[in-house]
C-alpha cells in the first residue's frame, strides 16, 4: 500500500461503557467532534451521566497530509447493529479496555468476538484505560489471550485524554498495517 499526501483513514474505537471512546476522539480530532450522546438509563446511570447511542467522530490530520476519520461506537451491546455499520471500510479497529472493570480480559474477548470480521480483515489494537490501580498482571494476561487466539498482541497502557497517548496508538495502528 502506497501512502500519499490524500489518503484518508477509517478507523474505529470499540468497547464496554466508560473505556474512554468518546473522550479519545475528543482528545484526537482536529475538528468540532460529533457526539450521540444521551443521557444515561438503566445501569449505565450508575456509571455516568451521558452514553453514546449511535456514534461519536472525529477527524483527525497527520503531519503528512492525510486524514483519519475517527468513529467512535457506542459501548453497550443493546446497539451493537451499530458496529458493523460503523466497521464498513474501516482500515483498523482500536479497542479501548477499562483496567477498572471487574473482568477486563472478559470484555476484550467479548468485542472482539463482535468485531473478529474487522480484525482478521484488518487490524487491532488494544488500550488499556483507567489504569491507575490495574492488576498488575492485567497486560500480560490481554497479551496472552490475544496469542491464544492468533491475533498480535498489540496491548497498550494509555489515558483517552492524553492527545500524545492517543496519536501513538493510532500511529501504531497504522504502521501494523502498512
Amino acid at each position: 500500500m502506497s501512502i500519499t499526501t490524500n489518503d484518508t483513514y477509517k478507523i474505529i474505537f470499540a468497547g464496554p461503557v466508560g473505556a474512554g471512546k468518546t473522550q479519545a476522539i475528543r482528545s484526537l480530532s482536529d475538528k468540532e467532534v460529533v457526539t450521540t450522546e444521551e443521557l444515561a438509563s438503566d445501569d449505565v446511570k450508575m456509571m455516568k451521566k451521558t452514553t453514546t447511542v449511535a456514534m461519536d467522530y472525529g477527524i483527525m490530520k497527520l503531519p503528512t497530509g492525510e486524514q483519519v476519520r475517527l468513529y467512535g461506537t457506542p459501548g453497550q451491546k443493546r446497539f451493537d447493529f451499530m458496529w458493523e455499520i460503523l466497521s464498513e471500510n474501516a482500515l483498523g479497529l482500536i479497542l479501548l479496555i477499562n483496567a477498572t472493570n471487574p473482568d477486563p480480559v472478559q470484555d476484550m474477548k467479548d468485542y472482539m468476538e463482535s468485531f473478529l470480521p474487522l480484525i482478521h480483515s484488518s487490524a487491532m489494537i488494544v488500550g488499556v484505560t483507567h489504569a491507575e490501580n490495574m492488576p498488575w498482571d492485567l497486560h500480560q494476561r490481554l497479551t496472552d489471550e490475544l496469542v491464544k487466539m492468533n491475533i498480535p498482541a498489540n496491548v497498550i497502557v494509555v489515558d483517552a485524554r492524553e492527545k500524545e497517548q492517543m496519536s501513538q496508538l493510532v500511529s501504531v495502528l497504522i504502521y501494523s498495517i502498512m
